[in-house]
């Protein structure tokens, strides 16, 4: 079989890819405006990738400050003109000299404005020029931002002081609730479409509106509600009243655009609550979809929903692939969506028409009060899934005779597992897990239709509480707002980066702990829609080290109009006693799918257990976070992976070629571009996922002499 990178050089890419004008550039968040994660650079390839070797490497944290890593570091970065424009683990834009990795200009994006809003991640910027006018564009917290590239200061004439607030036109009061912009969003002509993260919780949670402003005054141009209002198309599918306090429903992941056609993709995730839905029955149109939308105007050309009324936080994790696909001598636009089950969805771009037969699959019944499931949901019948879909007792683990032995006492106390099981009381294993299957570091695409994307294969686990039974008032906030975080017993989660609550009283005073609350801090949001009253008894049960409060008496009102009857034990990933996953291996997959034909090219593990591979166990695989990339040159590049490897894979074969150990993991998706004639791949180090290490690194590679 040729290499890849004889296979592409005959080709005309085209509209399709929507290629920067520069293909030594990597000048849009995912490599270009179609999200392929693919570059045309092939100096790099399987016969010399084992000459690559650090060219650079930045330290943002050169003295080892404390607090050095206040976010994750999950940055795209864009290289442009030399200079590679991207974002800290203080949510700092920074450019560096792409040659040398030197810091060329720094801006706090909160310097000189009162801000007090958390952070949270930052995941890539937008790029936009015209003539001599350029602009980059990134969110931060709640806003907007555009900054000048040549200078890193901000563009005064844009929105308010260079930012545009995403929490104004929404359609409705969102005082006191999160909205971040944690995705860049897509430049089409002179807009810029964005993406943004909402509540998911029990507490109220703003809408996700989908909104395009002008680029170069930052305007609001059009907005689609991805909540139908009265007489919208999809507002028969939620109660009549829905619309006015449920949330959710939202583009968190990124979006891609068919410049040639003048049409965006925006996938859009679960309605809020996430695990109950009693508020909001029905089908619950435009959460879980991809809808296509006349990027000048706003308006829907077509849409898929992939989950009906979900109940599994079964978001669309990543921005789709555009591809063209290859059908009896006929070339078909198209456009794929990876899916948190594991799933990838192929449709013809224009049409909205399944490339691949979608069946209607009957799901079981819920038994929680006040919720109905939907009867059936959609699998496409091709390709097959990239992750596991069933937990069965055959899959428990099986490393060692004493880690089977225990998840199998847990495993016969859980609800049987049955894709889309619905939540419960007893525990519902979610599996694939909360995080995918696929995840926001998207699958790979090159033109010959091939798609990569890496998979995980975590099982969770899902309990249901009874909110109306808290002992005290602040209890049941604190079940209704904190615990899927925090866990119940407030313990937090070293996985998820969540810190204990217990003993908080030893750490903080009363008056920090009311300010982390309403005004949140790092990726914890702000929670300012609580009253006075509701935010004191919520600390009262936070400092007693009993957890109770001097506003017991008040147990009786608890709910009373503002609280839904079901909460959850949090987001837990279901471990052995030593910290590995409780089902068989493989943990962590790295996937080519023919998706002309739907049939996998190769499967191979991502990442390793060193120390169980000195034992004699084969490589499992590990959880992963981040995207990769695969080039010209016959290669795939990625980080992703909990053993903080970076890895270079043949893409025609899955072979692994190249790794290299970095400062702190990888879990970002990384960028390829080419400077005085030397290639390189970068990627972001910022570690913190999974409880690894922290960091604040950009590591660039090229070949040695």
């Amino acid at each position: 079989m040729p290499r890849l990178s004889t296979l592409f050089l005959p080709l005309c890419f085209g509209a399709a890819f929507c290629f920067a004008s520069s293909s030594r550039d990597w000048s849009a968040y995912l490599g270009d405006r179609s999200s392929s994660q693919f570059s045309e650079l092939s100096q790099i390839n399987a016969d010399n990738v084992s000459r690559l070797e650090v060219a650079w490497i930045w330290n943002g944290d050169p003295n080892g400050r404390p607090e050095g890593s206040r976010s994750e570091m999950q940055c795209n970065p864009l290289v442009i003109d030399g200079v590679l424009y991207g974002t800290d683990a203080n949510i700092d834009l920074i450019a560096l000299d792409a040659r040398t990795g030197e810091l060329l200009w720094k801006l706090d994006p909160y310097d000189g404005l009162e801000v007090s809003e958390g952070r949270g991640v930052n995941r890539g910027l937008a790029y936009w020029e015209n003539g001599d006018a350029s602009r980059i564009l990134f969110g931060v917290s709640r806003f907007l931002i555009a900054v000048d590239p040549r200078t890193g200061q901000r563009i005064e004439s844009f929105g308010e002081a260079g930012r545009v607030d995403l929490k104004a036109d929404l359609g409705r009061d969102t005082e006191g609730l999160q909205v971040m912009a944690n995705t860049p969003g897509v430049v089409y002509g002179d807009l810029i479409v964005m993406p943004m993260r909402v509540g998911e919780g029990p507490a109220p949670a703003a809408p996700g509106t989908i909104r395009a402003y002008s680029v170069r005054t930052g305007e609001l141009v059009w907005r689609f509600n991805t909540i139908p209002q009265p007489g919208e198309l999809g507002y028969d599918t939620w109660p009549p009243e829905a619309y006015r306090s449920v949330g959710g429903a939202n583009v968190w992941a990124g979006m891609s655009v068919d410049v040639e056609r003048g049409i965006i993709f925006c996938p859009t995730g679960s309605a809020a609550f996430d695990f109950w839905g009693g508020d909001r029955l029905g089908e619950n149109l435009f959460a879980n979809c991809l809808i296509a939308l006349d990027a000048a105007t706003g308006e829907r050309i077509w849409h898929y929903q992939f989950v009906r009324h979900d109940l599994w936080d079964r978001d669309l994790p990543a921005p789709p692939n555009l591809l063209t696909v290859h059908r009896e001598g006929k070339s078909i636009p198209a456009v794929a969506q990876i899916t948190k089950s594991g799933h990838v969805f192929l449709f013809n771009r224009v049409t909205g028409e399944p490339l691949f037969p979608i069946e209607e699959v009957p799901v079981p019944w819920s038994d929680l009060r006040g919720e109905q499931t939907w009867p059936t949901q959609p699998l496409p019948t091709k390709p097959a899934p990239f992750a596991r879909q069933q937990f069965s007792a055959d899959q428990i683990t099986d490393i060692s005779p004493e880690a089977h032995r225990e998840v199998m006492d847990r495993f016969v106390t859980l609800r049987p597992h049955l894709p889309f099981m619905p939540p419960s009381k007893e525990g519902t294993i979610i599996f694939p897990g909360f995080d995918g299957g696929g995840e926001w570091g998207g699958a790979a695409v090159d033109p010959n239709g091939i798609l990569y994307v890496n998979g995980n294969e975590m099982p969770w686990v899902l309990t249901m509480v009874d909110a109306t039974a808290a002992e005290s008032e602040g209890q049941r906030l604190f079940m209704q707002n904190c615990v899927g975080c925090h866990g119940a017993e407030r313990e937090g989660s070293l996985a998820q980066n969540v810190p204990a609550l217990t003993g908080i009283q030893d750490r903080m005073t009363r008056e920090g702990i009311l300010e982390r609350i309403t005004q949140g801090k790092g990726v914890m949001p702000p929670f300012g829609f609580l009253e006075k009253r509701d935010l004191n008894a919520l600390v009262d049960f936070l400092v007693s080290r009993e957890g109770g409060d001097r506003h017991a008496d008040r147990a009786a009102k608890k709910g009373e109009g503002k609280s839904r009857p079901w909460t959850h034990t949090g987001y837990r990933r279901w471990f052995d006693s030593k910290g590995y996953p409780a089902v068989k291996p493989p943990w962590g997959t790295l996937n080519a799918i023919d998706m002309n034909t739907g049939e996998y090219l190769w499967k191979t593990t991502l990442g390793e257990f060193e120390e169980l591979t000195k034992l004699g166990i084969q490589p499992t695989g590990t959880e992963n976070y981040g995207g990769p990339v695969v080039t010209a040159g016959g290669l795939l590049f990625i980080g992703a992976s909990k053993d903080g490897y970076f890895r270079a894979f043949d893409a025609a074969t899955g072979e692994e070629l190249w790794k290299h150990k970095l400062p702190v993991g990888a879990y970002a998706t990384p960028a390829v571009y080419e400077i005085e004639g030397r290639q390189h791949v970068v990627v972001a180090c910022g570690g913190g996922k999974m409880g690894t290490p922290r960091g604040n690194y950009y590591v660039a590679f090229a070949l040695g002499d």
